[in-house]
């Protein structure tokens, strides 16, 4: 089922738009006139002039009289501006004028040791290798790696042009550049990465935009443009656009910019009548993702613009395909402009004063690309929901003899996910490879705070016996690896998140999404030490409909036997540390026995055990081994602290090096994590049986649990919490399903219990 658009980021009307030509006017604004960027463009672009090709499904789907896109061709509108800038850069640095003929242009070149280095990222890397190649002059290129695609760097690597490297950010991309250019003999550098109202790069490929625009009109012989889509990275295309329609007249022609939603930094703009920068997330509209607009750009933007819209990727993908079966080979960035249009509702019509005699004219920027084809975030579907993020291989990167590619991948769909509802988000991620997200629908004030916590990471899915990503549905189950744990209880407190958005609540709800739960919870930790609080929380793993108010705490603990090494035929040299360990495993045994058949404070979790986990030593066969390393996991319930633990289990070492001769150790806790307890008669719990005791139609029951979750970290900060998900089968195991009904069941109650405890 598909999202309404009150449920989604809306189309964003400014109130700002005036309909007069920008003071900054940016296409065409200096002294070069436009006949000379369209002799350039005439000898680049050959026979690939710009066509318009129209579109009467669009049109009729719309409820407008006419769309038109501009044909994609192998010279993209972006890469026309980009060799302008590239083409004034050099004449400049030459002496050379304006008009000069680009034949000439590359005669000089060629008694010059030239050479141009950029700092790029993915929206302008090849614009500028394309543009290097025209002038034939050597290229350098440094990268900004955050956004850079592998295989584009590697495609520019075959074709001869130097990769520098790749860097973590824009920064030290530009600075490195720089320093190199200063270096260089005949060096002309130029910055795509980050502009400034001082730059010349922006301004020129501002300029090198119109003859793209002067088709357009030209090609529609005088008839009325009422309305424009341009897709928005830097914003440079829509500041091209805007200047040159207002600049020549045309008051009435509607404005409409396209971001993608992970990328809506115009949008976010707009909203807050202020240039801001915004966080970004990959995209298959990868030219698109800027994080902020251009400072020229947002001036013209600003006034100039009459609506902003934002899409998902597929969306994108789907005009993608729409476009391609009408003969329009357009790439995702190009693309998004039908799939803006497809935003546009009944009322977004009248608000921009168009009807079903009016025309629109779509920028299509860029030709067919090759991408990974993206998952929806269009459904409310809990269930399609948790079958979506179970196909997202999101096991561990750390705890397995085997690593899987970790968070990042699935954090990345949960961004977008939140992103295309406008649900504001935050990425936290102090440990590199493990992301967390914290979203939150904020109250009006005056209410009580909530926290759903739920976990991205799964274990192995080595140890799954069929298809671990498959996301079957069948038989009532959802099935694959982390259906159960912890899948489908993310997918419910999405959903109830987003539900929340709507009751206007006085209260803030809040989703973390963390990492490492199945590891050292490194998310939970990081998402409490960022300062994240709440007046109760809700962890949903699987419980099976229990709500769970107790669980053990866990420690671990590291220790080392020592021998003598010596060759196997000398025992009167050699000491045995495997068979020294023999000796106090026995005894462990014996007190893991004793734990086990003492009295349990709790009886729904038990009392304490303890166990060895993992036993290696010894270097080959013909050797006695001189070390016997030993981990050890200690269950723990309330009062068995960290000291306990390890005083516990040195005696028992104490006790073997009394009776055993040669017997050496050393012992270290490693790691712990307390017990967790809510007392019965807490009113969050009170509310919680309430809840779903109506809602399910079924007796709350009240559970403990042996296992350990995040919700001892948000007790140990004062958080009052629970531990409640769906009905699931097989944590860990081979097989693993979540029962479908029960995944709806958890998103419909925690959404009532968000209305009722945040008011």
């Amino acid at each position: 089922m598909a999202l309404s658009h009150t449920d989604r980021r809306p189309l964003l009307v400014n109130a700002c738009s005036t309909h007069q030509p920008p003071v900054h006017h940016g296409c065409g604004a200096d002294d070069t006139p436009t006949c000379f960027i369209t002799q350039i463009y005439r000898q680049i672009a050959k026979k690939d002039s710009l066509r318009l090709q129209s579109l009467d499904r669009a049109a009729s789907d719309a409820g407008l009289g006419r769309v038109y896109v501009t044909q994609p061709t192998t010279l993209s509108a972006r890469a026309l501006g980009i060799t302008w800038a590239v083409f004034r850069a050099v004449t400049n640095h030459l002496g050379l004028t304006t008009e000069s003929q680009l034949l000439d242009v590359k005669k000089t070149i060629s008694t010059r040791a030239l050479t141009l280095i950029a700092a790029v990222d993915e929206a302008y890397i090849l614009g500028v290798a394309s543009a290097a190649h025209l002038l034939t002059i050597p290229l350098k290129l440094y990268v900004s790696g955050s956004v850079a695609s592998p295989a584009v760097l590697a495609r520019l690597r075959s074709q001869g042009i130097e990769v520098v490297a790749c860097y973590d950010t824009a920064e030290e991309a530009i600075a490195t550049a720089k320093v190199t250019a200063a270096s260089t003999n005949e060096a002309i550098f130029q910055n795509f990465l980050s502009f400034s109202m001082l730059d010349m790069t922006p301004r020129w490929i501002v300029e090198g935009f119109s003859p793209l625009l002067e088709e357009v009109v030209e090609q529609l012989q005088g008839a009325n443009i009422d309305l424009v889509i341009v897709p928005v990275g830097a914003g440079l295309l829509a500041q091209a656009a805007v200047s040159y329609f207002r600049n020549r007249g045309h008051r009435g022609t509607r404005f409409l910019c396209v971001e993608p939603d992970t990328a809506a930094c115009l949008w976010r703009s707009l909203e807050a009548d202020a240039s801001v920068t915004t966080p970004t997330t990959p995209t298959i509209m990868s030219e698109l993702r800027r994080g902020v607009v251009a400072p020229g750009s947002w001036e013209v933007l600003r006034g100039g613009v009459d609506a902003s819209v934002t899409v998902s990727d597929h969306e994108a993908h789907q005009a993608v395909l729409d476009l391609q079966s009408w003969h329009v080979p357009a790439g995702p960035t190009g693309a998004s402009t039908l799939a803006a249009l497809r935003r546009i509702s009944e009322t977004d019509l009248v608000k921009l004063s168009l009807s079903a005699e009016s025309t629109a004219v779509l920028l299509c920027t860029g030709s067919s690309v090759e991408y990974e084809v993206p998952r929806s975030v269009e459904g409310n579907n809990p269930v399609a929901l948790a079958q979506t993020l179970v196909q997202i291989d999101s096991s561990s990167s750390t705890i397995s003899t085997i690593p899987g590619p970790g968070e990042t991948g699935i954090a990345h769909y949960v961004v977008a996910w939140l992103e295309h509802r406008g649900i504001e988000n935050h990425w936290i991620e102090t440990t590199k490879g493990h992301p967390s997200v914290v979203a939150v629908v904020k109250g009006t004030g005056g209410g009580k705070n909530l926290l759903f916590n739920g976990h991205l990471d799964t274990v192995t899915l080595e140890t799954y016996e069929d298809e671990p990503l498959s996301g079957t549905i069948s038989g009532g189950r959802l099935y694959g690896r982390g259906s159960a744990d912890m899948k489908g209880g993310l997918a419910a407190a999405m959903i109830a998140l987003a539900n929340s958005k709507k009751m206007n609540l006085r209260g803030d709800v809040i989703l973390t999404a963390v990492a490492d739960e199945e590891g050292y919870s490194v998310g939970t930790s990081d998402v409490l030490a960022a300062g994240w609080r709440a007046d109760a929380a809700l962890v949903n793993e699987p419980t099976n409909l229990e709500i769970l108010h107790v669980h053990k705490g866990f420690a671990l603990l590291e220790v080392n036997i020592y021998g003598v090494a010596a060759h196997g035929s000398r025992p009167d040299l050699g000491i045995d540390a495997i068979s020294k360990a023999g000796h106090f495993l026995v005894k462990l045994d014996k007190f893991a026995q004793q734990l086990q058949e003492g009295h349990a404070d709790n009886p729904l979790v038990g009392p304490g055990s303890i166990h060895a986990s993992i036993i290696k030593g010894g270097e080959e066969v013909a050797s006695y081994p001189h070390f016997c390393n030993i981990i050890l996991e200690r269950r723990t319930v309330a009062g068995e602290t960290p000291a306990v633990v390890e005083q516990q289990v040195r005696d028992l070492l104490q006790e073997v090096a009394n009776e055993v001769s040669d017997f050496k150790f050393d012992l270290k806790l490693t790691f712990h994590r307390p017990p967790f307890e809510l007392p019965l008669d807490h009113p969050f719990l009170g509310l919680a049986k309430e809840v779903v005791a109506e809602l399910s139609g079924d007796n709350a029951i009240v559970a403990g649990a042996p296992y350990w979750t995040d919700s001892a970290l948000l007790a140990a900060e004062g958080i009052p919490s629970l531990i409640w998900g769906p009905v699931g089968y097989g944590l860990h195991a081979k097989e693993e399903w979540v029962e479908t009904k029960s995944v709806e069941t958890v998103a419909v109650c925690l959404s009532e219990i968000a209305c009722r405890f945040c008011g």
